[in-house]
This record gives structure tokens, C-alpha cells and sequence, in this order.
């Protein structure tokens, strides 16, 4: 199978790699990709927003299958535009997509299919917002209605913040603070049938013990030992099947992967947002522990056949990924700095631990960072504990100026809590 991965993250790295490693791909290339994912796929330019160019691409390479990555190119439509010049595509169209690219319309939908979710107002104007803040109290929960990058939500305790946030929207969503710990569960769908992935916790703050801004996502680790064994099947029933039923019914059927960001709450589990494609980093954990090769299951997500799949085989392994930042995320990063010690990890550490790139690019012959979030480093182990210790181990090795990362990436589900 030819294979065309739309993206340049450490999300797509990681799609990259998985796809690198299963027999069925013959070719795999990646566009635009960055300086890690140059080592598996062959690196196209293309502007990811424009769907006529990714679909021309798409049909020039002769690609059996598109997969396209971040969610700005899936809300613009290009998935619309290779469905139509007839090539399979992993991704929902762009009016499916807007579950994630309108808060709002998330709302609307969950509200349709009887999906738990948080209370909430959306406001357009400062006495709507002064109206919902003070309706449901601190914490405030402040959500951008549109793309944000991972950084468009605040939580706060400061009202004055809170107002900020939200008067600098356009529209925002207001909503109840959901207590109780956090889980992002991926589902893969054809618009009909839903197969779930294994959960996985990511962790959003930029500083150790849950400090600091919000970030796109500092690490993540699955499985989930603290987690109901029945999750899973409870968040098929309640909340996925129920959305993708309804989009169905509303003439937009949503083909492609259904991320669900949840709270487990003292009333049980609440929605806390939707993503219309693999969310970065908990992409990392969760495809290192995928034993089902991935090509074949995103074609059957493709081609509307996932009720044919065969259920999807994981390693009992558990697997932990750190995020290395640029100095200064998530503020404006600065950029342009050389990475070493790639090489050491590649020599010392494989296969048990590995670099995926999200923020990099090649300068002449070095990889410098070029974005916020520069580096995943990734590492699977019997356990939760031994995966920390070699992701650690192997984050210890790369030599990135000024750079940042938590210490703390799984520590407390490590230590039983």
C-alpha cells in the first residue's frame, strides 16, 4: 500500500513510524514532514491547508491512502478534496470536523445524542460573559469557540483572567469546572461501526505538579492502571457511539478518529471536548503499544469496513512519552537552536525507547528546533515504571539549549495513586 501522511508534528512522526514498521506499506511518504520523519517517509512540500494541492499530490504519488494529521488542514476540508478526486482518506470531511473546530457546535451535538457533558453557556459579548462567570463560580472554564492549538482553553481561579481570555474571543464557550482525573480515549469509526483504542492520560501544564499554562500537552503515558477496567466499554456506549450516530443522522457522517477528552467525575464520566483526529502526545503512547499493524485499519476506517476488522491486538507494555519544549513555550518559542544527542539515543536506547520530532528541521547537516514543542521521547516497558526510567534515560542524552521538560510524566500512576 502507498501511503501519503498529511502533517508535520510528532502526531504524525509517530503515524509514520507505526506505518513504517507494517508489512502492507510499500511506500510511505509524508507532507511537508519534518527532519525525523525524513528518516521513514519521503518528504513532499505542500501547503496542508490547500486541499486541491494535498489531492494533486495525492494522485501524482499514486497514494493508495491519505491520512491526514492535524486538525487546521481536516476544518479547511481537505479530506472533502481527495475523497473527491476518488482516493481513500483517513479524516473526517470539514463539516464533520467542526466537532472539533466549534466548541458550540460540540455542544449542540452531545446535547442531541444525550452525551454527559459539562453545563455550559456560549457567550458573544462581555455581559454574557460576566452573566455565565458568575453563574457557575471559580474555577472558571473559558474555551475559545475555535482552533486553538491545544492553547485555547484557560482554567483559573482570577475572574479578571477569565474575563480576559474570554473578551478576546469572539465567541467563547463558559462552562462548570469538571473535578476528577482526566483520560483522552481514541476512537477509530467508518461513520457507522466505532472501534476504541486504549486510554491514555496526557498532561497539559507546562510545569511539574500540574504548574504552571496550559500547554499543546507536556507528556502522556497508557495504560491506565487506576482506570475502571469497564471504561472502555462505557465510553463506547454513552458517549461514542452516541455522537457518531448522531452526526449520521444529521448528514455528516464522521470517518476518521473521534478523540474524546474526558473527565471521570465524582457524578461519573463528563465530555470535556471533542478532537477530530489523533491528539498529540497520548498518538505516542498509544500507537507503541498497537500490535495490529495501522495501515489496514485506517483503510477499513477509509472504505467504510470496519465491522470486517478483526479486533485490534495491544502489548500488555506500558508506554510513557516526555515532551522536550524550545525555551519559552508556550509563550513565542525561540527557535534555530541545534539538537545533539539524537544519535546516542538511536545507538544506546533503541528499540525500548526512541525520538519522535514535532518542532524541528534541518540546517544544512543538523536538526535545529523550529517550533514550541520540539521533541516527544517515547519508551515502553513492563511497566509504568520502567518506561519512566528509560523515556527519562533517554531525554537525559539530548542536549537542546534552554530547553524544558517535566519530570514528572507518569509518576504518580507509577507509584500505585
Amino acid at each position: 500500500m502507498n501511503v501519503l501522511v498529511i502533517g508535520t508534528g510528532a502526531r504524525e512522526h509517530a503515524l509514520c513510524r507505526s506505518l513504517s514498521l507494517d508489512p502492507d506499506v510499500t511506500a510511505l511518504h509524508c507532507a511537508p514532514g519534518n527532519a525525523g520523519i525524513a528518516e521513514v517517509a519521503e518528504l513532499h512540500p505542500v501547503d496542508a491547508l490547500d486541499g486541491a494541492a494535498v489531492a494533486a499530490l495525492a494522485t501524482e504519488l499514486g497514494a493508495e491512502l491519505v491520512v491526514v494529521g492535524p486538525e487546521a488542514p481536516l476544518v479547511a476540508g481537505v479530506a472533502d478534496a481527495v475523497r473527491e478526486v476518488g482516493i481513500p482518506v483517513f479524516g473526517p470531511s470539514g463539516e464533520a470536523a467542526q466537532l472539533e473546530g466549534s466548541k458550540a457546535f460540540a455542544k449542540e451535538v452531545m446535547a442531541a445524542a444525550g452525551v454527559p457533558t459539562a453545563r455550559s453557556y456560549v457567550c458573544t459579548t462581555p455581559e454574557e460573559v460576566e452573566e455565565a462567570l458568575d453563574a457557575f463560580g471559580a474555577p472558571y472554564v473559558v474555551k475559545d469557540d475555535g482552533l486553538a492549538a491545544g492553547k485555547g482553553v484557560v482554567v483559573t481561579d482570577d475572574l479578571e483572567a477569565a474575563k480576559a481570555h474570554a473578551n478576546a474571543c469572539e465567541r467563547v464557550v463558559i462552562e462548570e469546572f469538571l473535578d476528577g482525573p482526566e483520560v483522552s480515549l481514541f476512537a477509530i469509526t467508518d461513520g457507522v461501526t466505532v472501534v476504541p483504542l486504549q486510554p491514555a492520560q496526557d498532561f497539559k501544564r507546562a510545569l511539574d505538579g500540574d504548574e504552571g499554562p496550559n500547554t499543546g500537552g507536556m507528556g502522556a503515558y497508557s495504560p491506565l492502571p487506576w482506570a475502571d477496567p469497564k471504561l472502555v466499554e462505557e465510553v463506547l456506549q454513552t458517549v461514542l457511539q452516541p455522537t457518531v450516530d448522531e452526526l449520521r443522522r444529521r448528514g455528516t457522517p464522521f470517518s476518521g478518529l473521534l478523540y474524546a477528552g474526558l473527565a471521570i467525575t465524582s457524578r461519573g464520566v463528563r465530555v470535556i471536548e471533542f478532537n477530530a483526529r489523533f491528539g498529540d502526545p497520548e498518538t505516542q503512547v498509544v500507537l507503541a503499544r498497537l500490535k495490529t499493524p495501522l495501515a489496514g485499519v485506517l483503510l477499513a476506517a477509509a472504505n467504510g469496513t470496519l465491522e470486517d476488522l478483526a479486533p485490534l491486538r495491544w502489548s500488555e507494555d506500558a508506554a510513557v512519552t516526555v515532551v522536550i519544549a524550545s525555551h519559552n513555550y508556550p509563550d513565542t518559542p525561540r527557535t534555530g537552536d541545534p539538537i545533539t544527542g539524537l544519535d546516542e539515543v538511536a545507538a544506546q536506547d533503541a528499540p525500548h525507547a526512541y525520538v519522535l520530532h514535532a518542532g524541528t528541521r534541518h540546517d544544512g547537516d543538523v536538526v535545529v528546533s523550529a517550533g514550541g514543542r520540539v521533541l516527544s521521547v517515547t519508551a515502553t516497558g513492563t511497566d509504568l515504571t520502567q518506561a519512566r526510567e528509560r523515556a527519562y534515560a533517554a531525554a537525559a542524552r539530548i542536549r537542546l539549549d534552554g530547553s524544558q521538560h517535566r519530570t514528572d510524566i507518569a509518576a504518580k500512576a507509577a507509584a500505585g495513586q
